[in-house]
């Protein structure tokens, strides 16, 4: 089903531009996220580097800024948003953020329909910037109630899963895969052997494969999928029918397969259990001296495993992959040992194992 557009066709007219002309100057006011090396000598003595690029330095605190602004000037440039919409999206949390943060931009109203176990923190943080909040039972609730969100204010339903693949210029214009490999050109090995990311809406993991065949790299796209999560099922058998319970990952992993997931584009899928995401992203945050957040984590799982597997075989390279978001954003949940072991049990052994891996 097509997302809601606006009743009469919007011209071409100065509030158009002025609104494109703000988000262009926003992105100019933000310079590039960082790349951050991983002091792992375990690996790094064998010769294979492990890097992370920091997407929650963006402005409004995670790796959907880019998703945000690249779905604002999609929806403008087609005519589908204009002066006075109310925007409507269907978000586990950061993406609302961030679109909150255009919305608020370009002075529109915004409404984020979201489960109601979404972080207090993602909340605040959507109201801050002036979005409201409508809440659902249910993570497969969010894409009807957030048609009838829109269908009722005459707002536009920006859909993410269905647009994030397409969004984006995969080519180039500055997008995060371009920006990866030229902030890798003076390193060791400067090519990646593997980038690795998660999947919400699959939109970054198209981008990014995308651009590695236009530009004929031998990199290799694995894309670590949370329990819970169908994509991964999706990707050994193709059946696009599939549905799962849901991740309790916020911010990747689907009940069902989302139209932006672009199978043909992922070369391998690393399973992980939750146990180990939370595992690994307190380990990770100890290690870098600062808090990150579930997402991260779950990367980072791959991440060692594909070095340990390249460690056995003696192959050299690096691996990269992104820093989603700031662990702030999860101090009552994922941080906090009591809510840790009422929803997901213990973790203590995956920790262990992780500590055993990084010595």
């Amino acid at each position: 089903m097509h997302s809601t557009h606006p009743a009469s066709p919007p011209t071409s007219g100065p509030w158009l531009h002025s609104a494109i002309a703000r988000i262009e100057a926003d992105y100019q006011r933000s310079a590039d996220t960082h790349l951050i090396p991983l002091p792992l000598p375990s690996f790094a003595d064998h010769g294979i580097d492990l890097y992370l690029k920091d997407e929650s330095t963006h402005p409004s605190g995670s790796l959907k800024h880019r998703l945000a602004r690249s779905l604002f000037l999609y929806a403008l440039c087609n005519g589908w948003i204009r002066e006075g919409s109310t925007v409507v999206e269907a978000s586990s949390g950061s993406t609302a953020v961030s679109e909150a943060y255009f919305a608020r931009l370009l002075g529109l109203p915004f409404v984020a329909v979201m489960p109601r176990t979404t972080s207090a923190e993602k909340i605040a943080l959507i109201e801050f910037y002036g979005g409201r909040c409508h809440f659902v039972d249910k993570a497969g609730e969010v894409y009807g109630a957030a048609r009838e969100v829109a269908a009722q204010t005459g707002g536009h339903y920006m859909d993410q899963f269905t647009y994030a693949e397409r969004a984006t210029d995969w080519r180039g214009n500055n997008n995060i895969a371009e920006s990866m490999f030229t902030q890798m050109q003076r390193e060791r090995h400067p090519v990646p052997s593997w980038i690795v990311v998660g999947a919400g809406t699959g939109g970054t993991s198209a981008t990014i494969g995308r651009y590695v065949r236009f530009q004929q790299h031998a990199t290799q796209l694995c894309v670590a999928d949370p329990a819970g999560s169908v994509f991964a099922q999706y990707h050994r058998t193709g059946d696009d029918t599939l549905t799962a319970p849901g991740s309790r990952i916020e911010g990747i992993g689907r009940p069902r397969v989302e139209p932006s997931f672009i199978r043909t584009l992922v070369d391998r899928m690393e399973e992980v259990a939750d146990t180990d995401s939370i595992a690994a992203m307190r380990a990770l945050s100890a290690l870098l001296g600062r808090r990150v957040g579930p997402s991260t984590g779950t990367n980072f799982i791959a991440m060692l495993r594909l070095a340990c597997e390249m460690r056995a075989a003696g192959e050299q390279g690096s691996i990269l992959s992104l820093l989603c978001d700031s662990g702030e954003r999860y101090l009552p949940t994922y941080f906090n040992d009591e809510w840790v072991m009422n929803c997901m049990g213990e973790c203590q052994s995956a920790g262990e194992r992780l500590r055993t891996q990084l010595t």
